[in-house]
């Protein structure tokens, strides 16, 4: 989405940008010059581009460094290792894969600026909307739930990755930009359930075809099960599975019968697909400098197979090569041909690439770089027309169960849950335990980032991921950015161990 709506550099510094005019496509939008914030939130036209801003922030891959999410958190995990040319290609990435990191080299500048960047602008929508004239209550009530879930979708992904983090829910004069102190991570919780809370009363159960990529009623539920889980209190675990299971039976949505489907680029907003970020080539942008501009998904480039030669795949940068360990789990799954791209087999084939930095031979296949989808227009690495499905079915499901199980529920609903994951890829009934949830969790959500915040909620991280590197009571959390604690004067704390 090339919105530049808010040049937000840190959570203490931002301005204001806008476009005056919508593509027919929802989030996409053409220049047509630009205003100042005093003369916007004039009319309805604008109010819906503040609020397509406020989702811009979504699909940023490149804040602080290439920062994207879904391939960070593979790496933070045991699913794989950084990969890139050597270990100084991306610092951030070796840090958090072997758990060296500091305040200094760490992917948190990235992590920080986006979603703070994204909380500025729902803050700043949800301080404007009453002063748009002639606003009809039925587009107020929406975008003002879209608004307040987004800012709990960027709160969530702090409170996971910082844990004591500012709680800001209104624009920041100037004269306190400095003296933002920490919430706890309860009273943060408290604010992202209430958000979503209200946004879920209102939202619509189902999105048109033209507006796809806005937030439902079942998005925001799943989001708002999802918050319940991670605090980790066995006491609320019957309301989570209360959550995933209006998710679950709703009718809206089903299992893609052919598990490779669900990844296809185009085969977007399937009917697994609960939670999508959307991304294009249609911007064609080519800023390396500034790769948030852009429409395209970045992260297939960093994980395809290096220098690549051969069919079906473009050329990537070998980054997060998958690790044996994963790929041993995965051997003789159904899942396997369609999570893993076994780079060996390929060689055997006549294609070839350049091993590099970790080199497994095995790489990313889920949101890897086919050559088909490759851009014609702008940089085509940046480019990547490739959606991130963040919440889909069979997790929502794998969920459901785990908090029926944790909180003495129907067990034969877990089992039927659990099961249903497995049948759609021709494996066997298994007991409804926690065990078998969590190791279908990992083979069936494998890349998508999931893992790594996975084993951190259910206090296992560190008998996992120890051998790695992973010292508990520090590496749950990444540590605050040093330029944040710096400029603040020591206002903000660092985070214990950093």
């Amino acid at each position: 989405m090339r919105l530049r709506y808010i040049a937000y550099s840190t959570l203490f510094a931002a301005g204001l940008t806008v476009f005056s005019a919508c593509d027919k496509d929802f989030l996409e939008l053409q220049p047509k010059g630009t205003q100042l914030e005093g003369n916007f939130y004039q009319n309805e036209e604008q109010l819906f581009q503040a609020l397509v801003a406020t989702y811009d922030v979504m699909q940023w891959g490149n804040s602080g460094g290439y920062t994207m999410k879904q391939p960070l958190l593979t790496v933070a995990s045991d699913e794989a290792f950084a990969g890139g040319s050597d270990a100084s290609d991306q610092p951030s990435w070796v840090a958090w894969d072997n758990f060296t990191l500091d305040s200094y080299v760490s992917p948190s500048k990235g992590f920080w600026q986006k979603n703070y960047s994204g909380i500025y602008r729902a803050n700043l929508l949800l301080s404007k909307i009453d002063q748009v004239p002639d606003l009809s209550e039925p587009i107020k009530a929406r975008i003002t739930a879209e608004a307040k879930a987004l800012r709990a979708y960027f709160y969530f992904d702090l409170v996971r990755l910082f844990g004591n983090i500012p709680l800001i829910t209104e624009p920041i004069p100037i004269a306190d930009l400095y003296t933002q102190r920490q919430a706890s991570p309860e009273a943060v919780y408290t604010q992202i359930e209430k958000d979503l809370n209200e946004a879920k009363a209102v939202l619509p159960a189902t999105i048109p075809t033209g507006e796809k990529g806005r937030l439902s009623k079942y998005a925001v539920t799943a989001i708002l099960g999802k918050v319940i889980m991670w605090q980790n209190n066995n006491a609320r675990m019957a309301e989570a599975a209360q959550l995933f299971n209006e998710v679950n039976t709703s009718g809206i949505y089903a299992l893609q019968q052919n598990f490779a489907d669900i990844f296809r680029p185009d085969n977007q907003y399937n009917s697994e697909s609960i939670l999508e970020i959307p991304h294009s080539n249609k911007a064609a942008w080519g800023d390396w400098g500034w790769v948030n501009g852009g429409e395209g998904n970045v992260a297939p480039q960093f994980v395809g197979p290096a220098d690549y030669n051969g069919p079906t795949f473009a050329g990537g940068w070998g980054f997060a090569p998958v690790s044996p360990d994963l790929a041993a789990a995965l051997t003789g799954d159904p899942r396997f041909e369609h999570t893993i791209i076994d780079g060996k087999k390929l060689k055997a084939e006549g294609a070839n690439y350049n091993a590099r930095y970790q080199n497994t031979d095995y790489f990313i296949r889920k949101y890897a770089p086919v050559a088909a989808y490759r851009s014609t227009v702008g940089t085509p690495e940046l480019n990547w027309p490739i959606n991130e499905i963040e919440i889909r079915l069979a997790d929502t499901y794998l969920l459901e169960a785990e908090a029926l199980l944790r909180s003495g529920g129907d067990l034969n609903r877990a089992a039927s849950l659990l099961n249903a994951v497995r049948a759609r890829v021709g494996l066997a009934p298994v007991a409804a335990t926690l065990d078998n949830i969590y190791k279908e969790r990992r083979l069936e959500l494998a890349t998508e980032g999931h893992r790594f915040f996975d084993l951190v909620r259910t206090d296992r991280a560190a008998a996992v991921l120890g051998p790695l590197g992973f010292q508990p009571n520090k590496h749950e959390v990444l540590p605050i950015p040093q330029e944040e604690v710096d400029i603040t004067n020591g206002v903000l704390k660092q985070n214990p161990g950093y």
